[in-house]
């Protein structure tokens, strides 16, 4: 009887440790990923935001602080115009 209970022990133990390796194990490196994915884009965001922030500031130096928005703005548009200008047309339909 204490062979059966060995058996029917181990066999529990690599029954659930297979089912936490196919289940567990893979969601959580994907989590991982996840995770370190989001805190790598939000110090992407906050490092741009404070890029265009800078750019404004050194702008309003030797402009005033509505002609760094006017420069910043006027390549938003040229920017927007170009991005226009290049998108796919879809095809007519007759």
């Amino acid at each position: 009887m204490d062979e059966f209970a060995t058996k029917f022990a181990d066999f529990l133990e690599s029954t659930s440790t297979k089912v936490r390796a196919m289940t567990v194990d893979r969601i959580s490196r994907y989590l991982k990923i996840g995770a370190l994915g989001l805190v790598a884009a939000t110090l992407v965001l906050i490092a741009v935001i404070y890029l265009f922030i800078s750019i404004i500031r050194a702008l309003a130096v030797p402009l005033t602080a509505p002609g760094a928005f006017g420069v910043v703005g006027g390549l938003f548009v040229i920017g927007g115009a170009l991005v226009w200008w290049k998108r796919t047309q879809e095809p007519e339909e007759n």
